[in-house]
């Protein structure tokens, strides 16, 4: 296995935990029970990747093939669980550590699942169609996310929170047109797509970049 292999190998289990962290807060934030908990942590973790894979005909999806992914998610969760258990009160005066808890992971999570999706379709044969590629990328991303959300009850964060599909593209574009034109070598590619995603999806949370909606109109 090579440097990039390692890289991205790393950066999977990497982002297998942000997600679960991600959709493991939000369940506490839900008062979800455990069985909640593992469940959201779960599908947070690798809902997207079961997504791309369906869509890419890769059947059963890895999820019910990759038993370390799943305990790792699983794991992720349960510690997530007992720390808020264990800490209710620190939780329930500040809040919003657990919603800046969502986003960061979040954030990591989405910069790498964007570029491991993307590198997913280019190995499966799809390296020629750009649109499959970056789409197999954002969907791997946001994916998760989507699901965690529409379980929870909520319209996805990814229609409506600070640009966060745009980030995934970005990533995942970046990713696609730097290893289709051989611009860069496979680890600094995937960095790059990487960085870019976390990047955009960071500096929007600070600085509340949103895409226009209909009905909003400031005033100056």
């Amino acid at each position: 296995m090579n440097f990039a292999n390692y890289l991205l190998t790393a950066a999977e289990w990497i982002g297998t935990v942000a997600f679960a962290v991600s959709g493991a807060a939000t369940a506490v934030e839900r008062r979800l029970d455990l069985f909640g908990v593992l469940f959201m942590g779960l599908i947070t973790a690798l809902g997207g990747g079961m997504t791309r894979d369906l869509l890419l005909g890769c059947v059963p999806p890895a999820l019910f093939v990759s038993g370390d992914f799943v305990l790792t998610a699983l794991g992720t969760a349960l510690l997530v669980f007992v720390v808020c258990y264990v800490r209710t009160n620190m939780f329930a005066q500040k809040g919003t550590q657990l919603a800046r808890l969502v986003d960061v992971a979040d954030a990591l999570g989405l910069g790498i699942f964007a570029v491991l999706g993307t590198e997913i379709a280019m190995k499966a044969g799809y390296g020629a169609n750009a649109f499959m590629c970056v789409s197999m990328g954002a969907i791997t991303g946001c994916g998760g996310g989507a699901l965690r959300d529409v379980l929870s009850r909520e319209i996805p964060f990814v229609f409506t929170k600070h640009v966060y599909a745009v980030a995934a593209i970005a990533g995942a574009l970046l990713y696609y047109v730097l290893m289709y034109w051989k611009l860069a070598d496979a680890s600094t590619s995937a960095v790059a797509g990487m960085v870019l995603t976390v990047a955009i999806r960071l500096l929007a949370m600070i600085y509340r970049w949103d895409l226009p909606k209909v009905g909003e109109h400031h005033s100056h």
